[in-house]
């Protein structure tokens, strides 16, 4: 969902600086313009924009980036571009994941996206960043807003074509990492996949749940068992948290920083799995973008559930606006203050 910060576009405040981050994922493309001053800590919000793009649509069968996944994306990014001018940003930074890895035309793509931000901010390109790097920026985001003495922490970003599951803590500010992993399942790979009719048929489901199984199992090396909260991010997770709560509509300010138990959230994922596409758009919070696909991500949430019961003896879930997009930014500033 898009949503707007306390700040406004107006004049920057003194010593402080405008940042912009940008995520392109396999489902969506999101913006964070944000406010902060070098060399210290905290970032205040002046615009967030989420547009679903489908970049990753048909990847996983072909091996390729559609041309018309491409055209969405420059649209998006066009638009994005132009936000952040009027708005005043100095640093631009912009990531790429699970989608464009193993793209057999990625350069295409990357050409694009220079090609789109060299309009306003020339030198700055997108580049798909590593496993490790996705991790820092994930964690870093995810628990931006909790306390240290909370943790350790596992936090989870369910995204389009990956999970990424991260282990770690808050040391003096510091991010310190225990383990992470990056898996290939995400809410459009395995919809694409595996679940192709509305609703799912009982195969179908136990195919997916194995899928997904097969995938938890190599986050064994995790230690998921040292982690005193679990943190989800990202939209499946903010969509959940949105229906736990029996939301009429997505309100940003009710699912930052909730805490739902794990037997609501079993409760939310049977009940998406067993709807139809036109059933789930009909919920008030659900992005319509993301009505075909959360059937897919509510079957990874609910395994994580049974995972952080059995490894970490955890009966809730924080659910957190805040994400690798914020994690971006962060770095962003971090830089600006070097």
């Amino acid at each position: 969902m898009s949503s707007a910060g306390s700040v406004g576009s107006g004049a920057v405040r003194d010593g402080a600086v405008r940042v912009g981050a940008i995520d392109c994922g396999t489902n969506s493309i999101r913006l964070l313009v944000a406010e902060g001053v070098p060399g210290e800590a905290g970032l205040t919000d002046v615009v967030r924009e989420m547009r679903i793009i489908r970049l990753g649509e048909g990847v996983d069968a072909t091996g390729r980036l559609s041309d018309g996944a491409i055209s969405r994306c420059r649209t998006a990014l066009t638009d994005y571009v132009a936000t952040m001018a009027e708005l005043g940003v100095q640093s631009v930074r912009m990531v790429a994941t699970s989608a464009t890895r193993d793209a057999a035309n990625k350069d295409e793509f990357f050409g694009m996206t220079a090609e789109v931000l060299d309009a306003h901010f020339p030198g700055a390109v997108a580049k798909v960043i590593s496993g490790q790097t996705e991790a820092e920026l994930t964690f870093a985001g995810g628990v931006s807003d909790l306390r240290p003495e909370d943790g350790p922490f596992v936090v989870t970003d369910l995204g389009g074509g990956s999970t990424e599951i991260v282990v770690g803590e808050l040391d003096r500010g510091e991010v310190r990492l225990l383990g992470a992993r990056s898996l290939d399942i995400g809410c459009v790979r395995i919809t694409e996949r595996v679940l192709h009719s509305d609703p799912p048929t009982a195969g179908e489901l136990a195919e997916a749940r194995s899928v997904v199984a097969q995938a938890l199992a190599e986050a064994g090396d995790v230690p998921v068992a040292r982690a005193a909260r679990w943190v989800g991010v990202a939209g499946t997770f903010t969509t959940m948290s949105a229906l736990a709560q029996n939301l009429g509509e997505y309100d940003p300010t009710r699912i930052h920083g909730s805490v739902i138990t794990l037997d609501r959230m079993r409760e939310v994922c049977d009940r998406l799995v067993a709807s139809s596409i036109a059933e789930r758009r009909s919920l008030g919070p659900m992005h319509p973008g993301r009505a075909d696909v959360i059937g897919g991500g509510a079957i990874v949430v609910r395994a994580l559930c049974d995972v952080m019961v059995e490894r970490a003896g955890l009966s809730e879930l924080t659910v957190s606006e805040k994400d690798i997009l914020d994690g971006i930014a962060m770095s962003v500033l971090t830089r600006l203050a070097d």
